[in-house]
């Protein structure tokens, strides 16, 4: 195998691959990062065997092969060769090693066999789908939060992705929780996903998937089966096996009679939270809300005997009630609300509370109270 490829192409691509390779693997061959040189360009593979990132990169190709490159050695000295820089690969079939060469530097490593390397066997899929790349960043970036990030809940830890019937019609929904606050957020549903398999994509799927799509334009399809599913964007392609196990039906921890209802400036409320977080960053010490009809009192205190407090002006319909909510959580969902006024609709000082962007009927938030 030999080639001439532009720098900071390659490096956007290793950039990708650095972050699905494990760094310590029991199976070395997934440290490495599979090249194949054809008449179509470079194509550069990444897996853990959970998920599998392509993406292919024009090159010039003096001759086809194949061959693998230890994922973080290989990007590392990509990461150090000079910007504009052209990097030629050589693969000597005699010696077993790969060399990388730019100008006068040149580096030269041993590699393990392409035929050890595993690829992902092709699925048959049953639903396809597109959305534009901007809707699909929004349900993204407004569950993700809310995963579980580790314990034995295998199954919470990701996103449920599935078809359904919404107060606005047919929709795509995507639902995170970690069992304290849960996030169900909603874009139109697009031609081809009705009556599609619910799915669980894991987290690292999603934080892998959502730095490729970030200055994304075009849109991204999507294929799905039962175990696994594969978006496609330009001249990449993310495959990933799912999450097995049965998603909670979360409808059911939405509660239906919240009728006591706190609007607040989102801007004003965050900022005033965040000030209230500096000292009740102890576990299990909640901001308390204290409400009337006209004001909210934020307050806050630690173990060591630190209080604040901060008056606010908000509408609320309702008797006066005393509530603690976890600071970050808060600030976590109100980061992503576009409007000026954030809604908290509750029944009691003990009971789930409802977070909502007054102006945005797609998103919703569930958040448990703390005890005050």
């Amino acid at each position: 195998m030999k080639l001439v490829v532009e720098r900071s192409a390659l490096m956007r691509i290793l950039a990708h691959a650095y972050s699905v390779v494990e760094r310590r693997s029991t199976i070395p061959v997934l440290s490495n990062i599979r090249l194949e040189a054809s008449d179509q360009g470079l194509k550069v593979t990444a897996t853990d065997m959970d998920l599998e990132v392509v993406q292919v990169l024009p090159a010039e190709v003096d001759v086809p092969g194949t061959t693998t490159a230890p994922a973080h050695l290989f990007h590392d000295i990509c990461r150090k060769l000079p910007d504009g820089s052209e990097v030629a690969l050589d693969r000597n079939g005699e010696t077993g090693r790969l060399s990388v060469t730019c100008g006068s530097i040149q580096f030269e490593f041993a590699i393990l066999p392409p035929e050890d390397f595993p690829l992902m066997t092709q699925t048959p899929y049953s639903h396809s789908f597109s959305l534009p790349a901007g809707d699909l960043r929004r349900l993204l970036d407004r569950s993700r939060f809310a995963a579980l990030v580790d314990g034995a809940r295998l199954h919470l830890q990701g996103i449920y992705l599935h078809a359904t019937t919404g107060e606005a019609g047919e929709v795509l929904r995507a639902v995170a929780t970690d069992g304290h606050r849960l996030a169900r957020i909603e874009t139109e549903q697009p031609s081809g996903a009705g009556g599609m398999p619910a799915i669980i994509v894991p987290n690292k799927t999603i934080g892998v998937l959502r730095g490729m799509i970030d200055e994304a334009e075009e849109d991204i399809f999507v294929d799905v089966a039962e175990r696994k599913v594969c978006f496609r964007f330009g001249d990449i392609s993310v495959t990933s096996k799912l999450l097995e196990g049965s998603f909670p039906n979360y409808q059911m921890v939405i509660p239906d009679s919240n009728d006591r209802i706190l609007e607040v400036s989102t801007d004003t409320f965050v900022k005033a939270a965040d000030r209230m977080a500096v000292i009740s960053r102890d576990k299990g010490r909640p901001i308390k809300l204290a409400i009337e009809s006209d004001r909210v009192m934020l307050s806050a205190s630690n173990l060591e005997g630190v209080t604040g407090e901060e008056e606010l002006s908000a509408s609320y319909d309702g008797p006066s009630m005393e509530i603690g909510f976890n600071s970050r959580y808060i600030s976590e969902m109100a980061q992503h609300f576009d409007g000026d006024v954030l809604r908290i609709l509750m029944a009691r000082e003990s009971s789930p509370a409802i977070i909502r962007d007054a102006g945005d009927d797609r998103t919703l938030y569930v958040l448990m109270p703390l005890r005050v």
